[in-house]
C-alpha cells in the first residue's frame, strides 16, 4: 500500500479576459481548486506520485492496481478529480474520496454491454460529430420522431444558386422554387405547402432562430455549401425545444466550427454561373477562428434573372485546458441583388418558357441579412450542463413586383430587427434503477420589431398616391420548456416533455387616413403544448417508434393583431400531431424506415401571395407516410431512396361566401400527393466517385376551390462527377435536369377576382457545371 502526501496547493490562476469579461460570474466554476500540471508519458504509480505531492492529497491503492500501467502526458489546469479521471480512465481505474483529503484508486467495474441502438434517426453521407453533440445538452437525436441528417459529403460539392437547393436530396422535403430573384424558394414537409401561405418550418443556424417574421427562411441566402457541415430535419409535433414557427417541424444548419484547414472552390457553368467560395480555420491552445468568404453570380436560365450574391462570416471561440466551459461569438452578414424575370400566363409560358417582358423590365430586389450571436456551455459539473445563446439580426428587404398581365409594379419594403436569448439546463445524473436519464429545462424570448411599406410604382418611381402600406409593429414571442429521456430498460426510450408559450406586441398603421390606428394583437393567452414519445428496441437493428404532441400557429404580419372593432379575436391555431413508425438496421450496410403520420390543426391562417391580407383555412386534416431505404453492400456501390405519400384537406372552413373559397374535403393549395428522391453512387475507380439521382414531387390543386387545374408535378435527373487528383485537390462535374424535364412553379391568387388565373414561373432546363475543390489540413 502506498500513501502520496505533498504541499499545498498551488494559487488559482486567473482566466482569460475574454472570458471574464464575458462570464466573469463564472470564473469559479471553471478553476476552483484547479492546478496546472505538466507531466510526460510515464508510468501511471510515477504520475500519481506526482499528482500527490502537488496537490496536497492522499491517494490510497495497492501496488498491483497500477503495476505494469502507463499514463499519458498530462498537460493543463486541472482539479485533482478531472486529473486522476483522464490518467484512470484509459487504464480501467476508477477513483472514490473516502475522507477529507483521502482518495482511493480502485478497479472499475466491468463496462455496461453495448447500447442498443435506439433511435429513429436517418443519415446520409459520411458521419461526422460537430461540437454540439460533444456537450451535454439534448439534440434532436435524443427526440422519439423521424429525423433526417445530411452530411458536408453530400454537401460541399452541390451547384447551387441558394441553399435551398440543397434539399432536393433531402428525404420528405418539399422544395418550391418560385424563380423570381432574391424570392428564389421555400423548403416545407408534412403537407405544408411551401408557398409561403402557411410558414410551419422552424429555422435553425447554428442554434440561432432565423425565420422572418412570417416564417420564411430568407435566411439561408447567408449560407454557402463549402461552410455547411450538416442539415438536420426533424419533421413532426414531438420536440419541445422550440415553439413559435415549428408547426410542422424544424430544420437546423449547422456549419464548420474549429479545426485547422484552409479549403476553396472555384465553380463554372451554364447561365453564365459563377461562384467562389473560401474558408480559413485555425485552431490553437483552446482558441479557434473560422472565416468564410463567397460569391455567386449567374445570368438566370430565364432572359433578364440575372443574380448575384456574396457571404462573410467569422466564428471564434474558447475553450480552456480544463474545458470547464466554452464560449464564442458568430457574425454572418450577406448581401443578394437580382432582376425579376416575371410570371407567364399559361399561353405565354406554352410559347417560350425562357422569356420576360416589357412589362417586369425593372423588376428586381435585393436583399440584406445580418446576424450576431454569442454562444456559452458550461460544465458545471459531471452531471449539470448549461448552455445559453444571446443573438441578434437584420433583415432588409426591397423588391419591385409586377404579378401579371395588366398589373401595376409594386415596391415592398420589409426591414425587421430581431434580438434574443436562449437558456437551457441539462442534468444527466446516473440513476441506479434506470439505464439512462436525462432531463432538461429551458426558456427563450425573441422581440421583433417590424416595419412594411408597400407603393404602386411605374418603372421603380413611386407614384404620389401610391402608398399602399405604411406599417410598423412589434412581436414578442417567450416561452419554457422541459425535456426528459428516461430509459428504465435497455430496450425503451420514453421522451415526455411539455411547451408554453406567449405572444405579445401591438401594430400601427401610419397610412395617410388610415382608420387602423393602434390595435393590439389578438388574445392568444398561453399556448400549451404537451408532447410524449417512445422508442422500443427488443432486438439490436428493430425499433419501434412513436409519438405525440402539439405545436402552433399564430397570425403572419396583420393577421396576428385586431385591426377594427368588428373584428372577432383569433386564438392560435393548434397542431395536434401523431406518428409510428419502424427503422430496421439489420446488418451495417442496409437500413430502413417506415412511418405513417397524421397532424390535425384547428382554425388554420394562410396568407395571400399578391397581398399582405390572410385568409382563415378553418380546420385541417393531413396525414401520410413516409419510407426511406439505404443498401450499401460494398464500399464501391450504394443505393439510397425515400418516398413520402402526403394528403393535406380543408375539414371545417368558415362559412363560404365566395365560389373561390374552401369547401369541406378541398386539398390545401400546392400540397403535391408525393414526394421522392433516390440515387446510385458507385466508386467507379479509387479516385473517380459518380452519383446518379433523382427527386421530383406530383401535382397539386393551385386554387382553394379545386377547380383550376393541377399543375406542378416533374422528375429531375441528375449527375454528381468527382476525381481526386490529389489528397488535397478535386475536379467536380454536376449536370442538372438531364432529361430536360419541362417544369414549373404554378401559384393562383384569389385576391385578383374576376382577373384571377394561374400563372406560371418556368424551372431551369438541362445545365452543365464544373468545379475545383481544393482542401489543406494543417
Amino acid at each position: 500500500m502506498k500513501i502520496g502526501l505533498w504541499a499545498p496547493a498551488q494559487a488559482r490562476r486567473t482566466l482569460p479576459l475574454l472570458a471574464l469579461a464575458l462570464a466573469a460570474s463564472f470564473e469559479t466554476l471553471a478553476d476552483n481548486g484547479a492546478s496546472r500540471f505538466d507531466l510526460p508519458p510515464q508510468a501511471l504509480a510515477a504520475t500519481l506520485e506526482q499528482l500527490a505531492k502537488s496537490t496536497g492529497t492522499k491517494l490510497i491503492y495497492a501496488d498491483a492496481v497500477v503495476q505494469g500501467l502507463s499514463a499519458e502526458a498530462l498537460r493543463g489546469q486541472f482539479t485533482i478529480g478531472q486529473a486522476l479521471e483522464k490518467v484512470l480512465s484509459k487504464n480501467g481505474l476508477q477513483y472514490e474520496t473516502v475522507g477529507d483529503g483521502m482518495i482511493a484508486i480502485k478497479k472499475a467495474p466491468p463496462p455496461k454491454p453495448k447500447a442498443v441502438s435506439d433511435d429513429s434517426i436517418f443519415e446520409l453521407g459520411a458521419v461526422t460529430v460537430s461540437d454540439n453533440e460533444q456537450n451535454g445538452k439534448l439534440t434532436s437525436k435524443d427526440i422519439a420522431t423521424s429525423v433526417d441528417i445530411m452530411y458536408a459529403d453530400k454537401i460541399a460539392d452541390q451547384n447551387v444558386l441558394t441553399a435551398y437547393d440543397l434539399f432536393h436530396r433531402m428525404p420528405g422535403v418539399q422544395v418550391t422554387q418560385f424563380g423570381q430573384g432574391i424570392t428564389t424558394g421555400k423548403m416545407s414537409f408534412r403537407g405544408f405547402n411551401g408557398e409561403g401561405r402557411v410558414n410551419a418550418v422552424k429555422l435553425l443556424i447554428d442554434g440561432i432562430p432565423s425565420n422572418t417574421n412570417s416564417g420564411d427562411t430568407y435566411f439561408v441566402d447567408s449560407l454557402f455549401p463549402l461552410d455547411i457541415e450538416s442539415i438536420e430535419v426533424v419533421r413532426g409535433t414531438n420536440d419541445a425545444r422550440y415553439g413559435l414557427h415549428s408547426f410542422a417541424g424544424n430544420i437546423s444548419m449547422n456549419t464548420t466550427t474549429g479545426g485547422n484547414y484552409v479549403k476553396g472552390r472555384v465553380g463554372y457553368g451554364s447561365f453564365n454561373t459563377h461562384d467562389i467560395q473560401s474558408g480559413l480555420g485555425y485552431e490553437k491552445d483552446g482558441f479557434s477562428q473560422n472565416y468564410q468568404i463567397s460569391y455567386r453570380a449567374s445570368e438566370g436560365y430565364r432572359d433578364h434573372s440575372d443574380t448575384d450574391k456574396n457571404s462573410f462570416s467569422g466564428k471564434w471561440f474558447y475553450t480552456p485546458d480544463d474545458q470547464k466551459y466554452k464560449i464564442g461569438l458568430i457574425a454572418r452578414w450577406s448581401e443578394a441583388g437580382a432582376q425579376e424575370p416575371g410570371y407567364m400566363t399559361y399561353q405565354e409560358q406554352l410559347l417560350n418558357q425562357t422569356q420576360t417582358f416589357a412589362r417586369n423590365a425593372t423588376d428586381g430586389g435585393k436583399r440584406t441579412v445580418g446576424q450576431v450571436s454569442t454562444h456559452l456551455d458550461v460544465n458545471l459539473s459531471q452531471t449539470l450542463f448549461w448552455s445559453s445563446k444571446v443573438y441578434g439580426t437584420l433583415f432588409d428587404d426591397q423588391r419591385y413586383v409586377t404579378y401579371g398581365p395588366g398589373a401595376t409594379q409594386q415596391e415592398r419594403d420589409r426591414d425587421e430587427i430581431q434580438y434574443g436569448a436562449m437558456t437551457s439546463l441539462t442534468y444527466h445524473p446516473v440513476v441506479s434503477w434506470l439505464d439512462d436519464f436525462s432531463l432538461e429545462t429551458g426558456f427563450d424570448f425573441q422581440q421583433q420589431e417590424n416595419k412594411y411599406l408597400r407603393y404602386l410604382t411605374d418603372s421603380r418611381v413611386r407614384r404620389s398616391t401610391g402608398l399602399r402600406n405604411d406599417e410598423k409593429w412589434d412581436f414578442l414571442n417567450y416561452g419554457g420548456y422541459i425535456q426528459a429521456v428516461i430509459k428504465p430498460f435497455k430496450w425503451l426510450k420514453l421522451t415526455p416533455g411539455y411547451r408554453a408559450d406567449i405572444i405579445d406586441g401591438s401594430f400601427f398603421n401610419h397610412r395617410a387616413g388610415s382608420t387602423y390606428g393602434a390595435y393590439p394583437l389578438n388574445d392568444y393567452g398561453t399556448i400549451s403544448q404537451p408532447k410524449i414519445g417512445a422508442v422500443i428496441t427488443p432486438i439490436e437493428g428493430y425499433s419501434l417508434y412513436g409519438n405525440w404532441g402539439r405545436t402552433f400557429q399564430v397570425g403572419l404580419g396583420q393577421a396576428t393583431f385586431i385591426l377594427n372593432s368588428s373584428q372577432k379575436n383569433i386564438g392560435p391555431s393548434l397542431n395536434d400531431g401523431w406518428e409510428v413508425g419502424i427503422k430496421l438496421k439489420p446488418v451495417d450496410w442496409a437500413e430502413g424506415r417506415v412511418a405513417y403520420w397524421a397532424q390535425d390543426a384547428s382554425n388554420e391562417i394562410s396568407r395571400n401571395l399578391a397581398s399582405v391580407d390572410s385568409t382563415m383555412i378553418g380546420a385541417t386534416k393531413r396525414q401520410g407516410v413516409d419510407i426511406e431505404i439505404k443498401v450499401y453492400p460494398t464500399d464501391k456501390v450504394g443505393v439510397w431512396a425515400a418516398y413520402s405519400l402526403q394528403e393535406a384537406k380543408v375539414t371545417n372552413p368558415p362559412a363560404v361566401s365566395s365560389a373561390m373559397q374552401y369547401v369541406a374535403g378541398n386539398q390545401v393549395v400546392n400540397t403535391p400527393n408525393y414526394l421522392f428522391s433516390a440515387g446510385i453512387d458507385y466508386q467507379i475507380l479509387p479516385q473517380l466517385r459518380s452519383s446518379l439521382w433523382t427527386s421530383g414531387q406530383g401535382d397539386y390543386f393551385v386554387d382553394q376551390a379545386n377547380v383550376r387545374g393541377k399543375y406542378g408535378e416533374y422528375a429531375l435527373l441528375n449527375l454528381d462527377l468527382g476525381y481526386q487528383v490529389t489528397k488535397e485537390v478535386e475536379v467536380q462535374f454536376q449536370a442538372k435536369n438531364l432529361a430536360d424535364v419541362r417544369r414549373e412553379y404554378v401559384w393562383y391568387d384569389e385576391s385578383f377576382g374576376a382577373t384571377a388565373q394561374p400563372f406560371f414561373s418556368p424551372g431551369d432546363g438541362i445545365a452543365f457545371y464544373g468545379a475545383v475543390n481544393v482542401k489543406f489540413d494543417y
